[in-house]
């Protein structure tokens, strides 16, 4: 039996769906069968702009007629906080009997009317971007509430919320691939399905860029639309420092919701250590008093990271969102940034001796360098700096020959606070006078000259 339904606008390039849809399908294919009669409850989850809400549009739209009921609670954290839950589930219960009057004062009558009203109609109801569980309590509480053969589909950036309420099944929203992105992004920026020809390379510098994120894709291909050559490459250079306002917006909420101790693991994820085995992270950042393996689970549930083969990965663009966050710390003077990860910023407040007690931690690619000298003068107010990586892209026993950095021989910097030292080519015979090795977890100091730890006695 098909009932009739209210179609949600979806944009018209949906490119990808299909497959994410059958993938869905092939995890939990009770999701689509009008033949099942168990109430079921699906979660999307995925980082903000990965396409969680238009997928739960697209499969509202493609099996609502199936459903008695039918509603769709778009912007639920953003609705809960400026309108309360009570708004919500008198959106909801206007959505099941539109033409009664539904008269409740509390979010517990609203509980009780709710399963009142539903408990024998089978419903489809989807819930967008939930962030608290009292959302999911107060609208679609236990599978008790809905008739034979509902489903409730709830999209949210937090998969551990999913867990916690017992969803029947959890879906990973997922990134496009090369060539899906490519096909997204030339839509919005051409108007067609493929580049120009003459900005087949830029198109996939942006690609690159964005990295398979479909808002990413959409909003750069609207902001190039009809612009020159020119242009594109002036917005490039600028977007490899300056991310875009509108994404950055976007992911930056989920940042904002984090404590303090979770949002500093987020950030020195994306200043040093994506890409680097989880143990080795938890240690470094559990000697920072971080908690560590507390918070590196709640950035997996949240979706900022994610861990494969044991190693933590973070999106390129979350990684550049969490560099720009430092960098706004003090845009127009790095040597107040707590977090200093390009090199030429590096070299920039090493050699101008721009450092201060806000720098916490400094990563220098020296692959990216001619030459750099280092006085004591540079690090001397540093003191609270956690973290010191000095590397090469590719390691080689000749980085001991062609050693890019100068020191003097009485070279000392702060280590009462410092957790990890790793420098691929140390140039001198022994660590500072006075070197404080107390609190040092992780010493790394291959291709150097050292021919002992340090001169005199250790502090």
């Amino acid at each position: 039996m098909k009932f009739s339904q209210k179609l949600l606008q979806v944009d018209k390039n949906l490119i990808g769906m299909d497959y994410r849809l059958e993938d869905m399908e092939e995890i939990f294919p009770q999701i689509i069968d009008p033949l099942s009669n168990n109430v079921r409850m699906v979660g999307i989850y995925g980082f903000g702009g990965i396409g969680k809400t238009t997928m739960a549009k697209v499969l509202y739209n493609r099996i609502g007629a199936q459903f008695m009921i039918t509603s769709f609670i778009a912007n639920v954290r953003e609705d809960s906080k400026s309108r309360g839950l009570l708004y919500l589930q008198k959106q909801l219960l206007h959505d099941i009997l539109p033409k009664r009057k539904n008269f409740i004062r509390n979010v517990d009558e609203g509980i009780h009317m709710i399963k009142d009203r539903l408990c024998f109609k089978k419903v489809l109801l989807v819930l967008d971007d939930v962030d608290d569980l009292n959302q999911l309590e107060a609208l679609a509480g236990d599978h008790n509430w809905f008739g034979p053969g509902s489903r409730i589909i709830v999209t949210t950036r937090d998969k551990h919320l999913l867990e916690v309420h017992e969803m029947d099944a959890l879906y990973e929203a997922k990134k496009l691939d090369h060539k899906e992105a490519v096909e997204l992004f030339c839509w919005n920026a051409f108007k067609q399905n493929h580049p120009k020809e003459d900005y087949k390379t830029l198109s996939n510098s942006v690609v690159h860029y964005v990295n398979g994120l479909p808002l990413g894709l959409k909003v750069l291909g609207c902001f190039l639309y009809g612009k020159t050559i020119c242009q594109w490459e002036s917005e490039l250079q600028k977007l490899q420092r300056e991310p875009n306002q509108e994404i950055q917006r976007v992911l930056k909420r989920s940042y904002d919701v984090l404590d303090y101790t979770q949002q500093q693991i987020f950030l020195d994820v994306a200043c040093f250590f994506n890409g680097e085995d989880k143990d080795f992270v938890t240690r470094i950042l559990d000697a920072c008093n971080f908690y560590a393996k507390s918070g590196i689970g709640v950035l997996g549930d949240k979706c900022f990271i994610t861990i494969l083969d044991n190693k933590i990965w973070m999106h390129d663009l979350l990684q550049q969102m969490g560099r720009d966050i430092v960098r706004q710390e003090c845009p127009k003077d790095p040597g107040k940034w707590s977090r200093l990860c390009y090199p030429e910023v590096v070299n920039r407040v090493l050699t101008r001796k721009m450092g201060t007690e806000a720098i916490e931690g400094i990563l220098l690619n020296l692959s990216r360098l001619t030459r750099i000298h280092i006085t004591t003068e540079a690090f001397v107010m540093m003191k609270n700096l956690r973290l010191l990586k000095i590397y090469w892209d590719l390691e080689s026993a000749f980085m001991r020959e062609d050693n890019k950095v100068k020191l003097s021989k009485d070279f000392e910097f702060p280590s009462y606070e410092l957790r990890y030292l790793h420098w691929h080519g140390y140039p001198l015979e022994s660590l500072p006078l006075g070197f404080y090795a107390e609190d040092l977890v992780e010493l790394d100091m291959c291709y150097s000259s050292l021919k002992r730890l340090w001169e005199g006695d250790l502090v």
